[in-house]
């Protein structure tokens, strides 16, 4: 089915925001039709098939407890396999020294780049830290790491504070990491707060989706207008943002600039880099030769005094 619906493709659009409108209409439908087969899952739960893997561990972690019979999409059964290996195995984080364990719907931090970007940048002495986002917890951890004594970790979805205060408790950083959930920010005001957020103004059509997908770029509209407001006197923000927004022409450079003019928010310095994985060195794909000029940036923030 994966290889029939990859042989019918539509004629590129011209212009690059319609291109990824396109691309996006594309995915969502290849995932609306792989979902239509189905698969069973008896009592255990197992999958009642000739040389099926033995999925209880797996189901057990995103189900729970099941009573009887239920179906589930093939397509959401890999994703909970796929997610059962990653939380078992971990995912190797060289900036932090440790193994990051991400949980089914919770995006992995297989991109090294802008975990990189927040273990380098140059912090003045920082007694509390807000962490807006926060995922799997990797860059709240990364943060405790330095040596800040108070990390203060949000998110808005239950199965990422799950998971961040999963990894949070396996780094032995449970004195020093608070993991809230919150739409956005904690109470309070904060010397450092760091912001991950999606990269792409686009509606998510999954959980995972939504660490990638910003719908009207609530996320990033919302940590720029409020997080002035919970900054300590001399405090700073870093906003961790990719370029490729502004590459598909979904946002422009002086767009993101005008909200920090907007905020109260001055510029205060920014450190670039490129992407080093895979895709970003492939030709191939109808986003290729965004991937292939993307610069993820630490935005070094302050209120205008």
């Amino acid at each position: 089915m994966s290889k029939r619906l990859d042989r019918t493709r539509a004629e590129p659009a011209r212009d690059s925001a319609a291109r990824f409108y396109q691309y996006r209409q594309g995915r969502r439908n290849r995932a609306r039709v792989l979902g239509m087969l189905l698969v069973e899952l008896g009592a255990g739960p197992a999958v009642d098939l000739p040389r099926a893997p033995d999925v209880r561990a797996a189901c057990g972690e995103v189900y729970g407890d099941t009573v009887g019979p239920r179906v589930v999409s093939l397509r959401e059964l890999l994703g909970v396999l796929s997610a059962h290996r990653w939380r078992r195995n971990g995912i190797a984080v060289p900036a932090l020294g440790a193994r990051i364990h991400p949980h089914y719907g919770v995006f992995p931090p297989t991109r090294n780049e802008y975990v990189d970007l927040v273990a380098a940048a140059e912090v003045a002495a920082v007694r509390t830290a807000f962490d807006i986002g926060t995922g799997t917890g990797v860059l709240a951890a990364v943060l405790a790491r330095r040596g800040i004594p108070r990390v203060v970790a949000t998110d808005i979805a239950p199965q990422a504070v799950a998971c961040a205060r999963d990894n949070v408790r396996r780094l032995g950083m449970g004195d020093r990491v608070i993991v809230a959930q919150a739409d956005l920010f904690p109470p309070g005001r904060a010397d450092l707060i760091v912001c991950n957020p999606p990269w792409l103004t686009a509606s998510p059509s999954s959980p995972l989706d939504a660490a990638v997908f910003d719908r009207g770029g609530r996320m990033l509209s919302g940590f720029v207008r409020g997080v002035a407001d919970h900054l300590t006197v001399r405090g700073e923000a870093w906003l961790v943002l990719s370029d490729i927004a502004e590459l598909l022409d979904l946002r422009t450079r002086a767009q993101l600039l005008g909200e920090f003019d907007s905020a109260g928010l001055s510029v205060l310095g920014r450190l670039d880099v490129r992407p080093r994985h895979p895709r970003a060195r492939s030709a191939r794909g109808p986003l290729a030769f965004a991937r292939a000029a993307e610069q993820v940036s630490l935005w070094r923030l302050g209120a205008k005094r």
